[in-house]
């Protein structure tokens, strides 16, 4: 079993070819391929971590769509004052196919 882990949006996220991963948002269209920085491979028994190797290591991907998160309610309060302030959030996202582990 071939599996990566690849660093996108500030997190790292654990890969194989053919899975729907969800990042953060990319700069790509729906059906543009993608390169995905790899930090570690696994290739059975085999794992590489060394800066070097994984240079060589290519991981491509296929944007299936944008998508929003949830949404995330953020609410400020001070006792005594009067002072409320109520904000939401929903962060953009991308959903990417693994195409590839090369």
């Amino acid at each position: 079993m071939v599996y990566a882990v690849v660093r996108a949006g500030g997190r790292q996220e654990k890969v194989e070819v053919g899975s729907v991963v969800v990042l953060d948002r990319l700069a790509a269209s729906v059906g543009d391929k993608v390169q995905l920085p790899a930090v570690l491979l696994v290739d059975g028994d085999a794992v590489t971590t060394d800066a070097e190797k994984l240079a060589k290591v290519s991981v491509t991907a296929e944007v299936l769509g944008e998508e929003r998160g949830p949404k995330i309610v953020i609410q400020k309060f001070k006792n005594k004052t009067g002072y409320k302030k109520r904000q939401g959030h929903r962060q953009d996202l991308t959903r990417v196919k693994i195409t590839g582990i090369k």
